[in-house]
């Protein structure tokens, strides 16, 4: 590759950096990414990634550690979301130019390419998603049949919501707690009339999708990697999410209060447990969707989600709850280094999905909702929770990268 001048080199490795950020990569990931290409490409890169910035200073290694010759590049990013669509066509991309079967110049082309293709994704399977996802989760909490719809109904508006909020900095903004509130209002309004209903679980699954449980897993991992800013900065964003949400749920509880909107307690018998594995295929098909994947990986994207619940619900009826999250992030971890290695394509394919249904998004909300409501030794309580298994799931993934090496780390 250095018959390429050292210019076209870094512009390649800054266009792939800011493609992986966009696209969900975490800071461990990104960064031993990004020295890996470099280092094949003859340059000599400190990398830096934080979720709403990246830092890249490289030198050419014919000239050494020539101060002269570094050259930095500071880079201001809105946090990425995962998709594994483009990921994987990023990746591909990496892969073909490191081999020298591609260009560099084109590299860089098609990687701007990707960015400015129109995402594929059908707005109206992606407003589904969210209803099938909250649905799922209702079946799996062991709610009625009456908040399983419910349910999925606020999970389609707040889906509504979510595709209209895109390009709109202030909607977005204020998106997560205007979805709460709308979430309980309805749920309070439809458990007084209609059907008696559990509102309280109605409503976490209708918010399932937006509660940051993967990003609270991210921020922990980064920060027991030592990757400290990011880490902070990444736990910080995922605690202001949760705080909207907490606070949404808050306003519309006051509101209906005032208005009468005081369901009576529900006396239905919750769905049986059958349901629940019905609604788990459903509840992957959903994450399929919203987690952007391609279509040809669809079976392996609701097969790891599957095989992460599965092991959790096993690994928790053998032991402990904790323990069971333990053993599924050990073989979610595990499982997605070896595919990677295997198959040459990104782990994430594994390791995203599998991980959806173990993250403590719902602990998290359901403390600071404690704590909104005063019933502060509940909320430590369930903050401790909450802790416990964020150690429990990071300790499996890194276990998990023990046992089986990751491959270029993506």
């Amino acid at each position: 590759m250095k018959h390429e001048d050292a210019a076209t080199r870094m512009r390649f490795v800054v266009e792939l950096a800011r493609r992986l950020h966009q696209y969900g990569a975490a800071a461990p990931r990104l960064e031993s990414a990004i020295d890996s290409v470099s280092a094949r490409l003859g340059l000599n890169c400190n990398s830096l990634s934080t979720p709403t910035a990246l830092i890249l200073s490289f030198t050419d290694r014919e000239h050494g550690e020539d101060a002269l010759s570094e050259h930095t590049q500071v880079i201001r990013l809105a946090p990425g979301d995962v998709n594994l669509r483009r990921l994987c066509e990023v990746d591909e991309i990496a892969d073909r130019v490191t081999a020298g079967t591609l260009g560099i110049a084109e590299g860089a082309r098609r990687l701007r390419a990707i960015h400015r293709r129109r995402n594929a994704r059908n707005r109206v399977y992606t407003a589904a998603a969210y209803g099938v996802a909250a649905a799922a989760v209702a079946a799996i909490l062991h709610a009625t049949w009456a908040d399983i719809a419910v349910a999925g109904a606020i999970g389609i508006l707040i889906g509504a919501i979510a595709l209209a909020s895109e390009g709109r900095p202030r909607a977005a903004a204020s998106f997560e707690a205007v979805s709460a509130l709308l979430a309980t209002l309805i749920a309070n309004a439809a458990g007084a009339w209609p059907v008696a209903l559990d509102v309280k679980v109605v409503v976490l699954a209708a918010l399932i999708v937006l509660l940051p449980g993967l990003s609270l897993t991210t921020a922990v991992r980064e920060l027991s990697t030592q990757h400290l800013a990011s880490g902070v900065a990444r736990l910080a964003g995922a605690m202001m999410s949760l705080l909207k949400l907490a606070f949404g749920t808050l306003a519309a509880t006051q509101i209906a209060l005032a208005l009468h909107w005081v369901p009576p307690t529900a006396t239905a018998q919750p769905v049986p447990n059958w349901a629940q594995w019905v609604a788990l295929g459903f509840g992957c098909l959903s994450f399929a969707v919203l987690f952007q994947a391609a279509r040809r990986d669809y079976l392996l994207v609701m097969a790891s989600a599957a095989f992460g619940y599965v092991v959790a619900y096993y690994g928790s009826s053998a032991f402990t709850p904790v323990f069971g999250v333990f053993l599924a992030g050990l073989a979610i971890g595990a499982a997605s280094n070896a595919y990677a290695r295997l198959a040459q394509r990104p782990g994430a394919l594994v390791r995203e999905p599998g991980v959806i249904l173990l993250v403590p998004g719902s602990v998290g909300f359901r403390t600071l909702s404690l704590m909104f409501e005063r019933d502060v030794y509940q909320g430590l309580d369930v903050a401790f929770t909450l802790i416990a298994i964020l150690v429990a799931l990071v300790a499996g993934l890194l276990f998990g990268d023990l046992l089986v090496a990751p491959r270029r780390s993506l």
